[in-house]
């Protein structure tokens, strides 16, 4: 059984359908497809010493650990307290992605102020419209062009929401079709959908007992024909029709501190984990039903050796490449049956703490949030450092921002800066 699932693994490819329009390269957290493999190839195999060529950097981004949303030649991202403002506010802040000139900044709300202070939602951008979710659980809707906003819709008082911790909402909003789905995260509209151009709600999701909104965001899956949305609440993953918001299916998670990582979603598979003492990575199949609808088997349950708090994990071939909670300790995983190959030795290589990974090109991006980048090799053999340099002006906070690779470049943001560095040669 185990065998003709990894045959169906294998077939399924890498493909799932896409979030955002064509044009547009890096679109939203863990790019078009959320599954952090970018398609560049010919990229440098080693980096000299210091690193690959720094192209440009910038400043005016703000505090904060969103991730950089890439569409055409524009970069979008998120954080308070920007040193190209005159307040301690957050803004949505666009930048040339060429120069790394600013072009706007767009006031959304307060800054976030309690614990892990700064913006962590990452833009989705589609067409004339990008989207954020502050901390504070306001959904906003802006124009691309020059940053004025649309529409903005506050998902605790509209709809009930409920965050599962104390650190904000910092979900990236799932853009398809006609819709902008999101998760507020109560028992009822736990996931609703919203007409993308006006915000009107279109359906809504309740999950009976759902302890709250995690910190992932929504993944496509196409399973007999039915369009469904996997996403992991504080609760476990779930899946839900597209076309109506009907629940499909759950998983229950136990009571873990936080839940964070985006699912991992390969035709009809999906890997979730979750970091934390009792968190552990899952793998489930969805399965047709009669009437459209979808379950789901456990192919196997969770596996403490496979957590991760918030690094994220990333599929190549048949491995899965994540860390190991968020010990900055990856790990390589046979994707079916869980068995890990490898685990970075504690003095093996360089770079510490919590490690968010890319992927491209065969190879591993892995930033650490002790300021270290380091390529490696993206193979179950061994970890293999193919180069590593320190990002310039790292500071006190922890570099938890995930990496960007498009068009050749690697896009890194440091807190208030962001840096563009060369990857081919």
């Amino acid at each position: 059984m185990i065998r003709r699932i990894l045959q169906l693994f294998v077939l399924a490819g890498i493909v799932t359908p896409a979030l955002a329009a064509e044009s547009a390269p890096w679109p939203t957290f863990r790019g078009p497809e959320r599954t952090a493999v970018s398609p560049d190839t010919g990229l440098l195999k080693e980096w000299p010493d210091g690193g690959p060529k720094l192209a440009w950097e910038t400043a005016g981004a703000g505090g904060g650990y969103s991730s950089l949303a890439i569409a055409g030649d524009r970069i979008y991202t998120f954080g308070d307290g920007s040193s190209t403002a005159a307040d301690e506010d957050e803004y949505l802040s666009c930048f040339d992605a060429s120069d790394g000139k600013q072009l706007w900044m767009s006031k959304i709300g307060p800054a976030w102020t309690r614990n892990y202070v700064g913006g962590r939602s990452t833009p989705t951008v589609d067409g004339e419209r990008v989207y954020i979710v502050t901390p504070h659980g306001e959904l906003v809707c802006c124009q691309t062009a020059a940053g004025k906003e649309v529409w903005r819709k506050d998902l605790k008082k509209e709809f009930g929401g409920n965050k599962g911790d104390g650190w904000g909402y910092s979900e990236s909003v799932l853009v398809d079709g006609d819709k902008v789905v999101c998760t507020p995260g109560g028992a009822t509209a736990t996931m609703v959908a919203l007409n993308r151009l006006t915000g009107e709600k279109l359906w809504q999701t309740d999950r009976e007992g759902n302890r709250g909104a995690g910190h992932a965001s929504i993944v496509i899956a196409t399973i007999g024909g039915t369009r469904v949305y996997v996403q992991t609440t504080s609760s476990g993953p779930m899946g839900v029709r597209a076309e109506d918001g009907k629940l499909l299916w759950t998983y229950d998670f136990p009571r873990i501190t936080a839940v964070i990582p985006t699912p991992v979603v390969r035709g009809d598979l999906v890997f979730a984990t979750a970091g934390y003492g009792n968190g552990g990575g899952v793998l489930l199949k969805q399965v047709p039903a009669a009437d459209d609808l979808v379950k789901v088997d456990e192919v196997y349950a969770p596996k403490g050796e496979l957590k991760n708090k918030h690094g994220g994990v990333v599929l190549i071939g048949d491995h899965l490449y994540g860390d190991s909670d968020d010990k900055g300790s990856p790990f390589c995983a046979e994707s079916m049956s869980g068995k890990v190959a490898w685990t970075r030795g504690r003095n093996e290589g360089p770079g510490g703490g919590s490690a968010a990974i890319v992927a491209a090109d065969g190879c591993l991006y892995i930033r650490y949030a002790s300021g270290t980048m380091v390529l490696a090799e993206a193979s179950p053999e061994s970890y293999k450092v193919l180069g590593s340099f320190t990002i310039p002006g790292k500071g006190k906070e922890a570099s938890w921002s995930h990496p960007v690779i498009v068009g050749g470049r690697l896009y890194l943001r440091e807190w208030d800066r962001i840096l563009c560095y060369e990857l081919r040669g």
